[in-house]
């Protein structure tokens, strides 16, 4: 994918605890924290089962935290947000018995990431030989662009039970916004012939003409 839930939280370090019940859980239970090691000490799905991967967000004691490893099905690494995904590790505060929840919101990610795909010209399920998600050679330029799409449509969910003005209808106006900007200016290389070498750059605020 574009982005990740973790992405997401760099953007909007309130989301999971302001619109987190928008999303999937995946993990419900009990854990420790030592060091970087997060133990569940007992959940209704284990993390294996639940696929958790590195960069979903893990919530600990009400805090959210990244993960960044899966160590077995009740252990994981954990650390608190970094400036980037490949920082060194910040250790998270000792705890004991703390509530552990894991919640994504990689489905509205997806949604979006399919709308930032078909804005390039590209189909998410792309025909034989023509070019696909995995044909874009810098997909970190689209990471942003998808984050803001995808933290407009958590918030718009979430405001929909509320009145208009509220925080969370304000919050969802903000980052349409943002994404619309976004929009404007990102762009993508893509390699369209399949040689491994990008031979295209593609915008999201261009329409994208293909021969018939």
């Amino acid at each position: 994918m574009l982005a990740t839930d973790r992405d997401l939280l760099a953007l909007e370090p309130n989301l999971f605890r302001d619109a987190g019940w928008a999303g999937q859980r995946l993990v419900y239970g009990q854990g420790n924290v030592a060091g970087t090691t997060l133990t569940l000490t007992s959940q209704d799905v284990n993390l294996t089962d639940a696929g958790v991967a590195p960069g979903h967000v893990a919530g600990v004691g009400g805090t959210p935290y990244e993960i960044t490893a899966v160590l077995s099905a009740t252990t994981a690494t954990i650390s608190r947000l970094r400036d980037a995904d490949d920082a060194p590790l910040i250790t998270p505060t000792p705890m004991t018995g703390q509530v552990v929840e894991v919640v994504t919101l990689r489905p509205q990610i997806a949604l979006v990431e399919h709308q930032v795909l078909r804005m390039l010209g590209i189909e998410p399920a792309a025909a034989p030989g023509a070019p696909s998600a995995a044909d874009i050679t810098t997909p970190d330029a689209l990471t942003r662009v998808v984050c803001l799409g995808s933290l407009h449509l958590v918030y718009s969910a979430a405001a929909a039970l509320s009145q208009a003005g509220s925080p969370l209808w304000l919050r969802a106006e903000i980052y349409r916004r943002r994404f619309i900007d976004e929009r404007q200016r990102a762009a993508a290389a893509v390699d369209t012939n399949g040689d491994g070498i990008a031979d295209a750059t593609r915008r999201l605020n261009i329409l994208q003409l293909t021969r018939g």
